[in-house]
């Protein structure tokens, strides 16, 4: 009596492992059409312009209108600008995002908010980089300066790390916050030795992207911040400074005769910048990871 049964479920297992096969296949094959590009992409740049780079192309400064020397002064424009756009956007984003995780009612306001927020990622970077021009340059008066373009470059991150970071508070599970208070904890405790430790993993993670955008933007800064060329170093955050992508850009497009090694030594250094983000970024939310309770 119970052979039809049988028969059935063993067919429809069968069906089931067949569609799980299908599936996988077909993801791996999603995967390694993403994972190919990138490599050949990679290793393009790497066979085009490795043999340009030396010590000499990393600390020196150019010369012979950009087609000779170094790349230096681009190297510690785009490190000063990725730290003072995390300077003004990381504890502004976080802030944000506890803010409406945990203590933000949920009502028309706030949902207003998140859409606002959602709208803002959205937007084109040259938007931006007019905001940051009317805002700060002319109407504070920075000037085209470090401190402009870390400003603008922070409102264009901003939308990034407070959704991630939202989410990855949201993510903590609200037993850990019952127990917390249950045995004495205020609410801010709770958050600072509880819920903050917890989602430190997705919070850098979107920390790490919306730094890695601002590090190869180039519309926000021409308008805000970078140079042409600089003969030195930055002395205050009230200076213009040279960028890695603004530098590539002009290379690329505005200097004729420009030796294509240069331009693609100084595309692998940006990459390379923000590969080395993504490492450090990896190596801390692994351990982060490692010590979490769930």
């Amino acid at each position: 009596m119970n052979q039809p049964w049988t028969r059935r479920l063993r067919a429809l297992a069968s069906d089931q492992d067949l569609i799980q096969k299908v599936g996988y296949t077909a993801l791996t094959l999603v995967a390694v059409s993403v994972f190919i590009p990138i490599v050949l992409v990679l290793g393009y740049l790497v066979f085009k312009g490795v043999g340009v780079i030396d010590w000499e192309f990393l600390t020196a400064m150019p010369y012979d209108g950009m087609r000779k020397g170094g790349i230096m002064p681009a190297v510690v424009g785009t490190f000063y600008l990725t730290v003072g756009t995390a300077i003004f956007s990381v504890p502004i984003g976080i802030a944000s995002a506890v803010y409406l995780s945990e203590y933000a009612k949920d009502n028309a306001l706030t949902r207003l908010i998140r859409i606002a927020i959602i709208n803002l990622s959205g937007i084109p970077s040259v938007v931006y980089g007019l905001f940051g021009l009317g805002l700060f340059v002319l109407f504070l008066n920075f000037g085209t300066s470090i401190l402009s373009a870390s400003l603008t470059l922070s409102i264009m991150t901003l939308p990034v790390i407070i959704s991630t970071s939202e989410e990855a508070i949201r993510a903590v599970p609200q037993s850990f916050r019952t127990v917390s208070q249950s045995l004495g904890a205020t609410k801010w405790q709770t958050i600072r030795r509880i819920v903050l430790p917890e989602a430190t993993p997705g919070i850098i993670t979107g920390v790490i992207l919306g730094l890695e955008r601002a590090a190869g933007e180039t519309a926000p800064i021409l308008f805000t911040g970078a140079a042409f060329f600089l003969p030195q170093l930055p002395g205050s955050v009230f200076d213009a400074t040279m960028a890695l992508p603004y530098h590539l850009f002009v290379i690329s497009t505005q200097i004729p005769e420009m030796p294509f090694q240069i331009q693609y030594g100084t595309a692998l250094v940006l990459v390379f910048f923000v590969l080395s983000m993504n490492l450090v970024a990896t190596i801390i939310r692994s351990r982060a990871r490692a010590k979490r309770q769930w």
